[in-house]
């Protein structure tokens, strides 16, 4: 059965209540028309619908334009349920809690560095630990394993690792608060004991870059960005940490689903009352693996300019490769919206989105108060990303949120299929682009073509208003797991 769509606008389009019994609210969907025709290749605007049918659920179920088919709600989903009325659900948030990227500014130029990428790329790949099972620096006793799930990135600041700028620039200051490590099994401990400062395989990565295009003067200057300036993203989560403990919940939540008589069209949206002591069990859970993925990320950046201080035999001042931000997206974050014209607080799911929170707003470290958050957005390892700042509209309209990035149009499995007798190591290299991999297989999984275009996925939620293109990034050198 095909989902009926109404045109809201160039970018915007609606799946009516009235298109399944049982949907609370209607499904939007930001996107343009010939990204809709990818969207339309796969099963996820009938998750968007889905997804309206959570208790609680408020406004509507939201998708962006790099959405395509995820575990319960798309990858692109964004949905906000009532805190005293409504549920809390593992697939509104995915399996690799925190995933999130972060981005770093410094003071090289392309001109400085063209002759070292090969020398930078094998340097980080040396000391940065990435693909499967891959086994961190970090060695964590029992207590300082629990330690860090509460702390998040404040705990690796605390021993040195970092600064307390750093945590001035990351999302919810590198921790979310009432984290509960009793809440975590014994099997997510065993699976993540060794894994924190790991960068992990699939879509992960640790990307060199360079600032191709200036959007935005006063927002670019705010942030250091300068055309041609050097710049380093990463991208990573909570690792099999994360996954466990969505593994976890997910089966809590199939029982409890049927316990408070919850009807679903799809088990895989299994979910519990916010207010439960299911419910409150899994977001202890669910923060104690996004502080996590903070910690991971700020040990893989300290590790990062380590390799270029050595590198380029540079001090830290004259290096003045400084975080810009750290954004997560894969998250439920408690925060307070006006729905309906009245302050709620709410649940927001942001599952494969970015937080995207206006100038001005009180969760906006003071550094960035008069552009708004800069929001994140990586693309492909061949062709661009980029950054933008959030908006009042986004405020409005999606609880303060925008796509992620480029968003998949190739399963892994179709990836292969496509690359057959292809080197796609050589064809980046005669891009420009120098990529190592701990895999010949990651190449080919996550090749550029896997993925829609970014700049089009960009393009649709800065047309639409949701966020503001800053900058433009180009790649000149990837690590992959």
């Amino acid at each position: 059965m095909t989902v009926p769509l109404r045109k809201i606008d160039d970018y915007r389009w609606e799946i009516p209540v009235s298109y399944k019994e049982g949907m609370r609210v209607p499904g939007i969907i930001y996107t343009d028309e010939k990204l809709l025709k990818s969207i339309q290749a796969d099963q996820s605007i009938e998750q968007v619908a889905n997804g309206a049918f959570l208790p609680g659920i408020v406004k509507a179920s939201f998708a962006m334009p790099d959405m395509h088919f995820g575990y319960g709600l798309p990858i692109g989903g964004v949905v906000a349920t009532d805190m005293d009325k409504g549920v809390v659900s593992p697939g509104g948030t995915g399996y690799d809690i925190n995933c999130g990227v972060r981005l770093v500014r410094s003071n090289l130029y392309l001109k400085d560095i063209k002759g070292k990428i090969k020398e930078l790329v094998n340097a980080l790949y040396t000391e940065i630990p990435s693909g499967v099972g891959s086994k961190g620096r970090i060695t964590l006793s029992p207590q300082e394993g629990r330690d860090i799930l509460v702390k998040g990135a404040g705990w690796a600041v605390e021993r040195g690792y970092g600064t307390k700028e750093d945590l001035e620039h990351t999302e919810a200051g590198g921790c979310l608060e009432g984290a509960d490590p009793d809440k975590v099994s014994s099997r997510a401990y065993e699976r993540g004991k060794r894994q924190e400062g790991t960068l992990g395989s699939g879509n992960h990565f640790l990307e060199i870059q360079y600032v191709d295009e200036i959007y935005d003067e006063k927002a670019a200057d705010i942030m250091g960005l300068e055309k041609d300036t050097i710049t380093v993203m990463i991208h990573s989560g909570s690792r099999g940490f994360g996954h466990q403990v969505c593994t976890d919940y997910l089966e809590v939540m199939e029982t409890a689903a049927d316990k408070y008589g919850i009807k679903l069209p799809d088990r895989q949206l299994a979910c519990a009352p916010i207010n439960s002591p299911e419910g409150q069990d899994y977001l202890t859970a669910m923060r104690a693996a996004a502080n996590y993925a903070w910690a991971n990320r700020q040990f893989l950046m300290v590790w990062t300019r380590e390799v270029f201080i050595k590198t380029f035999l540079m001090s830290p001042k004259n290096l003045g490769m400084n975080l810009i931000y750290d954004v997560a997206h894969n998250i439920v974050k408690i925060e307070d919206h006006i729905v309906d014209g009245k302050e709620r607080r709410v649940a927001v799911h942001r599952k494969g989105a970015t937080r995207a929170f206006p100038e001005g707003h009180k969760e906006v470290p003071a550094a960035y108060k008069e552009i708004g958050q800069p929001v994140i957005i990586p693309g492909d390892m061949g062709r661009a990303s980029y950054v933008l700042v959030g908006t009042q509209r986004a405020m409005d309209e999606t609880f303060g949120s925008t796509c992620h990035g480029a968003g998949r149009c190739l399963s892994r499995h179709a990836a292969i299929k496509a690359t057959k007798g292809r080197a796609i190591h050589r064809e980046l290299e005669d891009k420009g682009i120098y990529c190592r991999a701990a895999g010949r297989e990651t190449l080919r999984e996550e090749f550029p073509e896997a993925y829609k275009d970014v700049t089009e996925v960009v393009n649709v939620v800065h047309n639409a208003g949701i966020s503001k293109k800053v900058a433009r990034l180009k790649p000149l050198g990837v690590i992959k797991g």
